[in-house]
């Protein structure tokens, strides 16, 4: 099983969404390749925004600093039910490109063999730690190569990447396919290539899908006559009997 899945590394309901999904994994038993791809919630954002988290989304959606206050307390208390522990009074602004084109960097190497299979998502779920938990700026530099060779990305590769623009047309690519899918926000799941699950719904609707792509996945039941053989008026590579 494949499950691709778009999300950026400062969005909230990602994070609980990575860990639904997880959970929803554990719960059924089924082994899944988890593909990380880009999307970028503010591509126009500022790495060194002065203004605190509460402030930045009260002016965002028009509101006042007290309604963001609100909202992270909220989105903070469904985190915790999910185990994850938010400090967002904490949280550093951040443009998060350059963290999308390393996590591209962790699946290529993945691909080369160069690294172990999960890097790129022990990449992801480092990010989203160090944003959301530790208040660490994942906009800089020298944050996201202490975080990626943390998870055993070769510290050569980390810094030529970042220092060029290696992998920003990947990001875009992935944006632009989330579009196409028709996702307008994040997370976005898309199991098998078939089966989509739009935000972070309740662990018992990624259940629902894993069971659905499972079953597409069932071998055919044969139905023959009573009596008949499976093998009976059929071709093999043997030749056909007569």
């Amino acid at each position: 099983m494949r499950i691709d899945v778009w999300s950026d590394v400062i969005c909230p309901w990602c994070y609980i969404g990575k860990r639904r999904l997880e959970q929803a994994l554990e719960d059924s038993g089924d082994k899944a390749e988890i593909v990380w791809h880009s999307f970028q919630l503010d591509p126009s954002a500022s790495s060194d925004d002065p203004r605190d988290l509460p402030t930045r989304l009260g002016e965002k959606y028009g509101r006042d600093r007290a309604w963001g206050v609100q909202a992270n307390a909220h989105v903070t208390e469904v985190a915790a039910e999910a185990g994850l522990e938010y400090n967002l009074d904490q949280a550093k602004s951040a443009n998060t490109v350059d963290a999308h084109r390393v996590l591209h960097l962790a699946r290529d190497l993945m691909a080369a063999g160069e690294v172990p299979a999960d890097t790129q998502d022990r990449l992801k779920e480092r990010l989203l730690k160090a944003y959301f938990t530790d208040g660490l700026p994942v906009g800089d530099h020298a944050t996201l190569a202490q975080l990626a060779e943390e998870v055993g990305l070769p510290s050569d590769r980390v810094r030529e990447v970042l220092a060029s623009t290696t992998y920003a047309e990947d990001v875009a690519d992935d944006q632009a396919q989330a579009l196409a899918y028709g996702a307008n926000g994040v997370p976005f799941f898309v199991i098998d290539e078939k089966y989509g699950v739009s935000g972070a719904q309740p662990v018992e609707v990624f259940q629902e899908a894993l069971r659905r792509a499972n079953a597409d996945r069932k071998p055919v039941t044969l139905i023959t006559a009573p009596g008949a053989g499976t093998d009976d008026a059929a071709c093999g590579p043997d030749g056909c009997p007569i």
